[in-house]
Protein backbone atom coordinates (compact mmCIF):
# COMPACT_ATOMS: atom_id res chain seq x y z
CA UNK A 1 0.00 0.00 0.00
CA UNK A 2 1.35 3.25 -0.85
CA UNK A 3 2.34 6.15 1.49
CA UNK A 4 3.02 9.34 1.11
CA UNK A 5 3.77 11.84 -1.96
CA UNK A 6 4.48 10.09 -5.64
CA UNK A 7 8.07 11.70 -6.15
CA UNK A 8 8.81 10.38 -9.33
CA UNK A 9 6.90 10.11 -12.91
CA UNK A 10 7.24 7.69 -15.35
CA UNK A 11 7.84 9.11 -18.88
CA UNK A 12 5.34 6.75 -20.22
CA UNK A 13 2.44 8.53 -17.81
CA UNK A 14 3.88 12.18 -18.57
CA UNK A 15 1.80 14.68 -20.04
CA UNK A 16 1.32 13.66 -24.10
CA UNK A 17 2.12 18.23 -24.97
CA UNK A 18 5.51 17.69 -23.42
CA UNK A 19 6.30 15.95 -26.27
CA UNK A 20 9.36 13.66 -24.62
CA UNK A 21 10.62 10.82 -26.58
CA UNK A 22 9.11 7.27 -25.79
CA UNK A 23 12.97 5.55 -25.83
CA UNK A 24 15.44 8.14 -24.17
CA UNK A 25 14.35 6.50 -20.83
CA UNK A 26 12.07 5.39 -18.14
CA UNK A 27 11.46 8.84 -16.51
CA UNK A 28 10.48 11.83 -16.65
CA UNK A 29 10.46 15.00 -14.39
CA UNK A 30 7.99 15.50 -11.89
CA UNK A 31 6.85 18.79 -11.41
CA UNK A 32 7.15 20.32 -7.74
CA UNK A 33 4.20 21.65 -6.30
CA UNK A 34 3.38 25.48 -7.68
CA UNK A 35 1.08 27.37 -9.38
CA UNK A 36 0.01 25.27 -12.23
CA UNK A 37 -1.47 22.17 -11.95
CA UNK A 38 1.05 19.40 -12.80
CA UNK A 39 -0.63 18.40 -15.79
CA UNK A 40 -1.35 21.93 -17.06
CA UNK A 41 2.47 23.26 -16.34
CA UNK A 42 5.92 22.88 -18.21
CA UNK A 43 8.64 22.32 -16.08
CA UNK A 44 12.05 24.43 -16.41
CA UNK A 45 13.96 21.38 -17.32
CA UNK A 46 11.88 20.27 -19.98
CA UNK A 47 11.53 24.38 -21.26
CA UNK A 48 15.32 24.57 -21.17
CA UNK A 49 16.29 20.88 -22.18
CA UNK A 50 13.57 20.34 -24.58
CA UNK A 51 12.27 23.38 -26.64
CA UNK A 52 15.07 26.12 -25.97
CA UNK A 53 17.40 23.75 -26.42
CA UNK A 54 19.98 25.65 -23.75
CA UNK A 55 21.10 22.25 -22.17
CA UNK A 56 22.03 18.62 -23.22
CA UNK A 57 21.64 16.99 -19.97
CA UNK A 58 19.99 17.09 -16.41
CA UNK A 59 23.26 18.33 -15.26
CA UNK A 60 23.97 21.43 -17.82
CA UNK A 61 20.05 22.72 -16.53
CA UNK A 62 20.99 22.35 -12.77
CA UNK A 63 24.43 24.63 -13.55
CA UNK A 64 21.85 27.47 -15.23
CA UNK A 65 19.17 27.43 -13.12
CA UNK A 66 21.65 27.44 -9.96
CA UNK A 67 23.40 30.61 -11.55
CA UNK A 68 19.91 32.38 -10.79
CA UNK A 69 19.35 33.14 -14.41
CA UNK A 70 15.99 31.98 -15.05
CA UNK A 71 13.10 34.73 -14.22
CA UNK A 72 9.35 33.65 -14.23
CA UNK A 73 7.13 36.12 -13.67
CA UNK A 74 10.32 38.74 -12.46
CA UNK A 75 11.02 36.10 -9.61
CA UNK A 76 14.31 34.01 -9.75
CA UNK A 77 13.72 30.10 -9.77
CA UNK A 78 16.28 27.99 -9.00
CA UNK A 79 14.00 24.35 -8.94
CA UNK A 80 14.52 22.84 -12.37
CA UNK A 81 11.37 21.36 -11.57
CA UNK A 82 9.32 24.42 -10.89
CA UNK A 83 6.03 24.06 -12.58
CA UNK A 84 5.61 27.04 -15.44
CA UNK A 85 1.82 27.45 -16.81
CA UNK A 86 -0.65 29.33 -18.90
CA UNK A 87 0.24 33.22 -19.06
CA UNK A 88 3.43 33.31 -17.06
CA UNK A 89 6.69 35.41 -18.16
CA UNK A 90 9.63 33.47 -18.32
CA UNK A 91 12.58 35.95 -18.55
CA UNK A 92 16.41 35.06 -19.04
CA UNK A 93 18.85 37.63 -18.58
CA UNK A 94 21.83 36.97 -20.07
CA UNK A 95 20.41 36.28 -23.86
CA UNK A 96 18.40 38.91 -23.35
CA UNK A 97 15.03 36.96 -23.85
CA UNK A 98 11.35 37.39 -22.96
CA UNK A 99 8.93 34.48 -23.40
CA UNK A 100 5.13 34.30 -22.89
CA UNK A 101 3.99 30.49 -22.18
CA UNK A 102 1.12 30.56 -24.57
CA UNK A 103 -0.61 27.27 -26.30
CA UNK A 104 -0.66 26.75 -29.69
CA UNK A 105 -3.65 25.69 -31.76
CA UNK A 106 -2.88 21.85 -31.35
CA UNK A 107 -2.49 22.39 -27.09
CA UNK A 108 1.20 22.13 -27.15
CA UNK A 109 3.04 25.35 -25.07
CA UNK A 110 4.43 27.43 -27.24
CA UNK A 111 7.20 29.77 -25.98
CA UNK A 112 5.87 33.20 -27.44
CA UNK A 113 8.87 35.08 -27.34
CA UNK A 114 7.47 38.98 -26.44
CA UNK A 115 9.13 42.76 -25.82
CA UNK A 116 10.24 43.78 -22.60
CA UNK A 117 8.01 46.24 -22.18
CA UNK A 118 5.36 43.67 -22.74
CA UNK A 119 7.37 41.21 -20.38
CA UNK A 120 6.17 43.44 -17.58
CA UNK A 121 2.54 42.56 -16.97
CA UNK A 122 0.47 39.31 -17.40
CA UNK A 123 -2.96 38.51 -17.55
CA UNK A 124 -4.29 36.42 -14.98
CA UNK A 125 -7.97 34.68 -14.78
CA UNK A 126 -10.09 35.28 -11.96
CA UNK A 127 -11.47 31.77 -10.56
CA UNK A 128 -13.36 33.29 -7.06
CA UNK A 129 -14.26 36.42 -5.09
CA UNK A 130 -15.29 36.51 -1.69
CA UNK A 131 -14.68 38.31 1.22
CA UNK A 132 -11.94 37.16 4.12
CA UNK A 133 -11.65 37.71 7.35
CA UNK A 134 -13.13 41.75 8.55
CA UNK A 135 -15.01 41.96 5.42
CA UNK A 136 -11.62 42.23 3.34
CA UNK A 137 -12.62 41.43 -0.27
CA UNK A 138 -10.48 39.08 -1.98
CA UNK A 139 -10.31 37.63 -5.33
CA UNK A 140 -8.20 34.52 -6.39
CA UNK A 141 -6.49 33.75 -10.28
CA UNK A 142 -5.82 30.77 -12.20
CA UNK A 143 -1.93 31.12 -10.66
CA UNK A 144 -2.99 30.90 -7.24
CA UNK A 145 -1.94 34.76 -6.76
CA UNK A 146 -4.54 36.30 -4.12
CA UNK A 147 -5.06 39.84 -4.52
CA UNK A 148 -6.68 41.85 -1.90
CA UNK A 149 -9.02 44.77 -2.15
CA UNK A 150 -9.70 44.44 -5.91
CA UNK A 151 -11.80 46.53 -8.34
CA UNK A 152 -15.34 46.29 -6.94
CA UNK A 153 -16.36 45.34 -10.62
CA UNK A 154 -14.15 42.66 -10.78
CA UNK A 155 -16.16 38.83 -11.33
CA UNK A 156 -15.39 35.12 -11.37
CA UNK A 157 -14.46 34.54 -14.94
CA UNK A 158 -13.14 38.60 -15.83
CA UNK A 159 -9.31 38.66 -16.04
CA UNK A 160 -6.73 40.96 -14.69
CA UNK A 161 -3.53 42.40 -15.94
CA UNK A 162 -1.08 42.19 -13.42
CA UNK A 163 2.50 43.87 -12.63
CA UNK A 164 5.18 41.44 -12.73
CA UNK A 165 7.12 41.16 -10.18
CA UNK A 166 4.98 43.64 -7.44
CA UNK A 167 1.57 41.88 -8.25
CA UNK A 168 -0.29 44.88 -8.39
CA UNK A 169 -3.43 44.55 -10.09
CA UNK A 170 -3.47 47.24 -13.40
CA UNK A 171 -6.43 46.82 -15.24
CA UNK A 172 -9.68 44.65 -15.66
CA UNK A 173 -11.43 43.09 -18.76
CA UNK A 174 -14.86 41.62 -18.11
CA UNK A 175 -16.46 37.89 -19.10
CA UNK A 176 -18.82 39.82 -21.94
CA UNK A 177 -19.94 39.02 -25.55
CA UNK A 178 -17.78 40.97 -27.91
CA UNK A 179 -14.49 40.58 -25.81
CA UNK A 180 -11.44 38.65 -27.28
CA UNK A 181 -10.44 34.92 -25.53
CA UNK A 182 -8.38 32.28 -25.67
CA UNK A 183 -9.28 28.69 -24.76
CA UNK A 184 -6.37 27.32 -22.29
CA UNK A 185 -8.38 23.37 -22.03
CA UNK A 186 -10.25 21.00 -24.01
CA UNK A 187 -9.99 20.06 -27.71
CA UNK A 188 -10.43 23.54 -28.91
CA UNK A 189 -6.96 24.66 -26.41
CA UNK A 190 -5.35 27.57 -28.36
CA UNK A 191 -8.09 28.93 -30.35
CA UNK A 192 -8.92 32.60 -30.45
CA UNK A 193 -12.07 34.06 -30.91
CA UNK A 194 -14.44 36.38 -29.88
CA UNK A 195 -17.34 35.48 -27.37
CA UNK A 196 -20.52 35.01 -28.98
CA UNK A 197 -22.89 34.21 -26.12
CA UNK A 198 -23.02 32.11 -23.15
CA UNK A 199 -25.75 29.41 -22.48
CA UNK A 200 -26.27 28.46 -18.91
CA UNK A 201 -27.23 25.34 -17.90
CA UNK A 202 -27.88 25.35 -14.03
CA UNK A 203 -26.41 22.52 -12.50
CA UNK A 204 -24.75 21.48 -15.36
CA UNK A 205 -21.31 22.88 -16.82
CA UNK A 206 -22.03 25.95 -19.00
CA UNK A 207 -21.22 26.36 -22.40
CA UNK A 208 -19.60 29.63 -24.21
CA UNK A 209 -19.96 30.35 -28.37
CA UNK A 210 -16.80 31.81 -29.73
CA UNK A 211 -16.06 32.93 -33.67
CA UNK A 212 -12.89 33.46 -34.49
CA UNK A 213 -11.03 35.59 -37.25
CA UNK A 214 -11.48 32.98 -40.05
CA UNK A 215 -15.46 33.56 -39.04
CA UNK A 216 -15.23 29.46 -37.77
CA UNK A 217 -17.17 29.27 -34.55
CA UNK A 218 -16.85 26.79 -32.20
CA UNK A 219 -17.99 25.93 -28.06
CA UNK A 220 -16.48 25.19 -24.80
CA UNK A 221 -16.79 25.15 -21.08
CA UNK A 222 -17.07 27.82 -19.52
CA UNK A 223 -14.17 27.31 -17.43
CA UNK A 224 -11.97 26.70 -20.76
CA UNK A 225 -12.89 30.12 -21.49
CA UNK A 226 -9.74 33.03 -21.06
CA UNK A 227 -10.89 36.41 -21.77
CA UNK A 228 -7.33 38.51 -23.08
CA UNK A 229 -8.63 42.00 -24.72
CA UNK A 230 -11.71 44.18 -25.05
CA UNK A 231 -13.59 44.16 -28.23
CA UNK A 232 -11.41 42.23 -30.77
CA UNK A 233 -8.26 44.06 -30.10
CA UNK A 234 -6.29 41.31 -27.60
CA UNK A 235 -3.75 42.74 -25.03
CA UNK A 236 -1.07 40.14 -25.57
CA UNK A 237 0.90 39.46 -28.55
CA UNK A 238 -0.61 36.27 -30.37
CA UNK A 239 1.78 32.99 -31.29
CA UNK A 240 2.27 32.10 -34.74
CA UNK A 241 -1.22 31.50 -36.46
CA UNK A 242 -3.17 33.59 -34.17
CA UNK A 243 -5.03 31.20 -32.98
CA UNK A 244 -6.71 30.39 -36.00
CA UNK A 245 -7.09 26.44 -36.40
CA UNK A 246 -6.23 24.79 -39.45
CA UNK A 247 -8.14 21.77 -40.89
CA UNK A 248 -6.44 18.94 -41.58
CA UNK A 249 -6.29 19.18 -45.37
CA UNK A 250 -5.21 23.17 -44.91
CA UNK A 251 -2.49 21.85 -42.57
CA UNK A 252 -1.35 19.35 -44.36
CA UNK A 253 -0.97 22.02 -47.20
CA UNK A 254 0.89 23.88 -45.47
CA UNK A 255 3.64 20.87 -44.41
CA UNK A 256 3.99 20.39 -48.08
CA UNK A 257 4.53 23.85 -49.11
CA UNK A 258 7.17 24.34 -46.21
CA UNK A 259 8.99 20.99 -46.94
CA UNK A 260 8.63 22.24 -50.80
CA UNK A 261 10.03 25.77 -50.27
CA UNK A 262 12.95 23.91 -48.08
CA UNK A 263 14.10 21.59 -51.19
CA UNK A 264 14.03 24.33 -53.70
CA UNK A 265 16.18 26.58 -51.22
CA UNK A 266 18.38 23.15 -50.33
CA UNK A 267 18.79 22.61 -54.10
CA UNK A 268 19.47 26.33 -55.25
CA UNK A 269 22.62 26.34 -52.56
CA UNK A 270 24.09 23.20 -53.32
CA UNK A 271 23.67 24.34 -57.53
CA UNK A 272 25.69 27.44 -56.20
CA UNK A 273 28.21 25.80 -54.31
CA UNK A 274 29.08 23.49 -57.32
CA UNK A 275 29.57 26.51 -59.43
CA UNK A 276 31.88 28.01 -57.06
CA UNK A 277 34.07 24.73 -57.43
CA UNK A 278 33.95 24.99 -61.47
CA UNK A 279 34.76 21.92 -63.40
CA UNK A 280 38.02 20.65 -62.00
CA UNK A 281 36.04 21.05 -58.52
Amino acid sequence: MARGVIRHLKRMFAPSHWMLDKLKGRWAPKPSAGPHKMRECLPLIVMLRERLKYALTYREVKMIVMQRLIQVDGKVRTDMFYPAGFMDVVQIEKTKENFRMLYDTKGRFALHKVSKEEATYKLCRVKKVFRGPKGTPYCITHDGRTLRYPDPDVKTNDSVRIEVPSGKMLDHVKFEPGNTAMISGGNNTGRVGVIQHRERHPGSFEIVHLKDAAGHSFATRLQNVFVIGKGTKPWISLPKGHGIKLSIIEDRAAKMAKSAAERTELGASASGASRMRGPLG
